[in-house]
């Protein structure tokens, strides 16, 4: 009762008409910042960071957490429309969203993508509610070790992305590890491949890499294969499904949700684990699990779901703990510390008021996301009707100025284009792109977290904890179990043809 009663003075709290504009601005800055590649949700919300200084504390944060929803949903938009992921975490959006687009059916996985943001970020929320604190504690008792293993866990979705093609997912996830190399040592502070570039000693920017790999890597792909013919870009209709249609994938949009909070919640894992273990998850336990990468919407509905969810999670450390649990809620974090307030176990005591009244800002934002991307899907989806070679000359103009703008650097921009080559490259030659993109999302977090585990325990890190072994154990049966499923349906498709070819021979006999 006691926490009902809290949430409804935070929720009157936020209920001003003050308070409620500033939600509604940030979730539609949001939004509009995220469709564009290379405007990542932290810089969306660092962008707006300076116009909360003469704010109340209230706004303020209403503002920045509207941004924070706004654009965690918006950054899938044009992974479904143009097949660019504006944020890592949307990157298994893109698998199906894309497909389903230029199928007829962009409407559809964005209405998709709507829904299971919305049961996403509803979720998270409650789960913020009910379980900060407990959930936040035991999250903090995982060691190194612990984190390393999820990241293999994590690594090992790629032996389900790359299909019977499983070689040369692992050669592409091995070559993002390998792009973490180049930069400063984590530990030991030592230059790795920078060949004295200063830009280099943070490495390869992630999103330069990200954008050039996606955009540019499929922009070539396409100009490729581009014919006179193809001048006119085939017009999709534009249909939005009934409610009972997203009804039937509940199931999906809960247990992404699931898997999005519960990831959320530790510190530093991030939304893109979280994404890509819910589609694999997904994609393991569906029956059409064929589909796929071909148009599933199961898959576009457990990228959304378990990115917004993931949102609720990434705020129980930092209100519970002081410990940010994404980049952009240590922007967030930041941003109370501007304003006098200190996020830990003492803001439940000390300003419940504020706590109570993000939970309820948390709530609206979901509101108003799913309120302005149902009226804004018409817009989005349109994109897919652009003649091609006005798509490609945007893409390259969004590509240029994304990668540019992240840190005002030429060097990002041939980084981009580099990457862009060897994206187009990979789609020549049938090697996955995504595994690259895992590989450099997770490569520091796992070398972090690996050496740190040898250095407290040495060797015996890796065994001594079962939760460690449990997320490893996963670890070597999501690689195996998909390797030998495929061996036996090869071995049963040559059968099947020994058995058509005989039944020939004998036939012709």
């Amino acid at each position: 009762m006691e926490i009902l009663r809290n949430l409804v003075d935070g929720a009157v709290l936020m209920m001003g008409l003050m308070p409620l504009l500033m939600i509604f601005i940030g979730v539609a800055v949001g939004i509009v910042l995220g469709t564009i590649p290379g405007i990542s949700t932290s810089m969306a919300v660092a962008l707006l960071l300076p116009f909360t200084f003469t704010m109340t504390p209230i706004n303020g944060i209403a503002l920045l957490l509207g941004c924070y929803k706004g654009g965690n949903y918006s950054g899938c938009i044009p992974a479904v429309t143009i097949n660019t992921p504006g944020t890592p975490s949307s990157v298994p959006t893109l698998f199906d969203g894309y497909p389903m687009a230029k199928s007829g059916r962009g409407g559809e996985a964005l209405g998709i993508l709507l829904w299971g943001s919305f049961v996403g970020g509803i979720f998270g929320t409650i789960v913020l509610i009910l379980f900060a604190t407990p959930i936040a504690r035991w999250a903090l008792t995982f060691w190194s070790a612990e984190y390393f293993a999820l990241c293999v866990l994590g690594l090992a979705t790629v032996a389900t992305l790359g299909g019977k093609h499983w070689p040369k997912a692992l050669a592409a996830v091995l070559l993002g590890l390998l792009i973490n190399t180049i930069g400063m040592d984590p530990i030991l502070g030592t230059q790795r491949f920078t060949f004295g570039v200063i830009r280099l000693f943070d490495g390869f920017g992630l999103m330069p890499v990200m954008i050039g790999l996606f955009a540019l890597g499929e922009l070539f792909h396409n100009i490729e294969g581009y014919k006179t013919s193809d001048q006119k870009f085939e017009k999709h209709t534009y249909t939005y499904p009934k409610f009972v249609y997203y009804w039937r994938l509940k199931g999906a949009m809960l247990r992404a949700s699931v898997v999005g909070t519960l990831v959320g919640i530790l510190p530093g894992a991030g939304s893109a684990i979280a994404s890509f273990l819910a589609y694999d998850f997904e994609k393991r336990i569906s029956k059409n699990s064929d589909m796929f990468g071909k148009g599933a919407p199961e898959g576009v509905a457990a990228s959304g779901a378990s990115d917004s969810a993931n949102t609720g999670g990434s705020l129980v450390p930092m209100l519970a703990l002081g410990i940010p649990g994404a980049p952009t809620v240590a922007v967030l974090m930041a941003a109370m510390m501007i304003h006098g307030i200190n996020p830990g176990p003492e803001m439940f005591n000390n300003e419940p008021e504020l706590v109570y009244g993000i939970f309820a800002t948390m709530f609206i934002s979901s509101i108003f996301v799913l309120i302005i991307g149902f009226l804004g899907t018409k817009l989005w989806v349109r994109t897919t009707n652009i003649k091609k070679p006005i798509l490609y000359t945007m893409i390259i103009m969004f590509t240029v100025i994304g990668s540019y703008a992240i840190r005002s650097s030429l060097l990002d921009v041939g980084i981009c284009i580099a990457f862009g080559i060897i994206g187009w490259l990979f789609k020549r030659y049938g090697f996955p792109v995504a595994p690259v993109v895992l590989g450099v999302v997770l490569g520091r977090i796992m070398e972090m977290n690996f050496r740190q585990a040898l250095m407290r325990d040495g060797a015996a890190s890796f065994y001594a904890r079962p939760l460690t072994v449990i997320f490893l154990s996963l670890a070597v049966l999501s690689v195996i179990v998909p390797i030998y499923q495929g061996r036996k349906a090869e071995k049963k498709a040559e059968l099947a043809k020994a058995a058509a070819i005989s039944d020939e021979t004998n036939n012709d006999a």
